[in-house]
């Protein structure tokens, strides 16, 4: 699955120049130059995250943050030509995750988004992503790269688990005390085995490895070490 983005900026070359690195890395984009159109895009679409110029024609910047945070919790990186401390603590208060200073270096502003997009694990109702893999927990239904994928009982639960805890370090024992409790037999490799069929399903060899084990501490889900 190919992150979806909304670029929010009024400055048309550099927005076109912003839309075509974007595609260029896989990503897909929607483009707004006004306040109003991203709200009405913001409203209509769901977006993984959003790029927001603060200097937009009405409403601004700001006044978009907060209107869209107030419905979705979609991570918006703000993009502001000012650098002074107190406007970057206004639209850091407003809700958005990060903030990039106009003008600035495309590997930045890249980099800064593969960093939100990766840390800020969205749970949106019953849909929970963290990079390319979504789970609906209600139908136990399970996409990588927009391809499904079949799990049994115990092995959407255990991804459930890593996913709601993406990137923290997890012990044998936290995995056993939530994912299995009293149906847990002591002295059985269950951990082990269910963890090997999981890899074997989510992790295959064309995609970015998301189960780490961490020796003497227990597993870690995140994409990269």
């Amino acid at each position: 699955m190919h992150e979806k983005i909304l670029i929010v900026e009024d400055e048309k070359k550099l927005s076109r120049f912003i839309e075509l690195e974007l595609q260029h890395e896989g990503y897909r984009t929607t483009t707004a130059f006004t306040g109003k159109e991203a709200l009405t895009y913001a409203l209509e679409e769901n977006f993984d995250l959003i790029l927001l110029d603060i200097m937009i024609p009405e409403p601004d910047g700001m006044t978009v943050c907060k209107k869209i945070l107030s419905i979705t919790q979609v991570p918006i990186i703000f993009l502001t030509a000012k650098a002074q401390t107190s406007e970057k603590v206004e639209g850091l208060d407003s809700g958005a995750v990060d903030y990039v200073t106009k003008p600035f270096e495309i590997e930045e502003l890249l980099a800064r988004i593969r960093a939100n997009l990766r840390n800020s694990f969205i749970e949106k109702g019953e849909i929970l992503r963290y990079d390319d893999l979504e789970i609906n927990k209600r139908t136990h239904a399970v996409m990588r790269d927009g391809q499904p994928i079949e799990l049994r009982k115990k092995e959407f639960q255990l991804l459930s688990f890593f996913m709601e805890n993406a990137e923290k370090v997890i012990s044998r024992d936290e995995l056993l005390n939530n994912v299995w409790g009293l149906e847990f037999c002591q002295g059985s490799n269950v951990i082990d085995v269910h963890i090997r069929h999981l890899r074997e399903k989510i992790d295959t060899e064309s995609s970015r490895k998301l189960i780490h084990t961490i020796r003497g501490f227990g597993y870690v889900f995140k994409t990269d070490l």
